[in-house]
This record gives C-alpha cells, structure tokens and sequence, in this order.
C-alpha cells in the first residue's frame, strides 16, 4: 500500500498517469519505458513501484481515466433537454473529439495493457468500460424516450466496436500517408468528429423516437 495520505496518494497517482500522458503524445507506445515515465514525476522513480508494478498498468489506469472523463461527459448531455437526431449525434461527437487519448489507447495498444496488468487492475478498468456502456445507453433513453430497446442495444453493439478502429481512421502519420500516396489508395483527412458524427446520426434516425426531428 502506499504510504502517506490518501490525498497525497492521489495526487502522486495522477502525476504519474500526467506524465504518462505527456509522453504519449510525443512517442509511441513500445518505446515508453517505466523509467521514463518515473522521470518526469516529482518524487523518486522508485516510488512508481507503490502504485503501478508495469508500465502496461499505468497506461490502462490512463485508459480508465479517460473513460471516466468520457462518462462525464455523457452525463452532462443526458442533462440537456432531449435533441433531434443531428443535434445528438454532433454533440456525442463533440465529446468523443476531446477524448483523443483514449481512442488512441484503445484502438493500438489495448490488449497490450491489459495483458501486462494484474487482475485487480484489469477490473477496476472493466468496471470503467462497463459505466461507459451504461452512460451511453442513459444518454440515448433521455433523447430518444420511444426507442425499442433493440434499437438500444443496437446502437451499443455498433458504436463500441465501431471506436476501436477511429483513432487510425482518423488519424494518419505522414509515413502512412506516403505509403497510401506511393500505392495509389485515396487519403482524404477526416477529423475525430466527422468521422463519429453520421456513424451515430444513421444510427439513432432509425429510432422509433418521440424527440424533436
């Protein structure tokens, strides 16, 4: 167990997922290493050892946090009063633009973290993924009141294997895009957004719905 306050555990706990973060923005996954990681904190790198045994349970922890920001987020618009099909979907789209690090997370290293994490981390991460699920099926009941409960289901089954693969869709490195280039295959740049945005809104028009249209 860590020593010092919960408070001070906390805090030590995010500034490791920080810097985890930070380099993950700058190199790939497989080139991490756990020092690097302890590097860039505050305190002393064998300290990271109280709170993360790999550098795969860190990154999944990330993955968790970015879950629990994303559930946030579909709370605040299962608090909006209920929205037409386009005004939905743009919004959910909206949402998952600014969750870029865990598209990312989830769509290139995802089994990596969790075969690299201890169980008790693996199921605190489920139990984020299961929220996630339960947050957008809340969100869908309160702007499509009528839908059929297949329709929900329908939605839940497409959208979440449909995450998996958006990152890379969406987002392409300039070696790929001359790969593309060289093999004569089209790359046209799509955001996060336009990518998600008429993936959900063909999904809930077909709703038997009672929101405004």
């Amino acid at each position: 167990m860590p020593r010092g306050s919960d408070t001070l555990a906390a805090a030590r706990r995010e500034e490791i997922l920080d810097a985890c973060a930070q380099l993950y923005e700058q190199k790939p996954f497989r080139e991490i290493t756990l020092g690097e990681i302890g590097e860039k904190t505050s305190f002393t790198r064998t300290s990271i050892y109280n709170y993360f045994r790999t550098k795969e349970e860190i990154f999944l922890a990330l993955l968790e946090r970015e879950y629990r920001i994303w559930i946030a987020g579909l709370e605040e618009l299962t608090k909006a009063c209920p929205l037409s099909a386009a005004a939905f979907s743009k919004r959910f789209a909206a949402a998952l633009e600014e969750r870029r690090c865990m598209l990312k997370l989830m769509s290139m290293n995802l089994y990596d973290m969790e075969s690299g994490s201890r169980m008790e981390n693996l199921v605190a991460f489920k139990r984020a993924y299961g929220d996630s699920i339960q947050a957008v099926e809340r969100c869908l009941k309160k702007h499509f009141s009528a839908a059929a409960d297949d329709d929900l289901q329908r939605f839940l089954s497409s959208l979440f294997p449909f995450l998996l693969g958006v990152y890379p869709y969406a987002v392409a490195t300039e070696k790929q895009k001359e790969a593309m280039r060289i093999a004569g295959v089209r790359y046209e740049r799509r955001t996060i957004r336009e990518v998600v945005q008429p993936f959900v809104e063909g999904l809930v028009q077909g709703f038997r719905r009672d929101a405004p249209s």
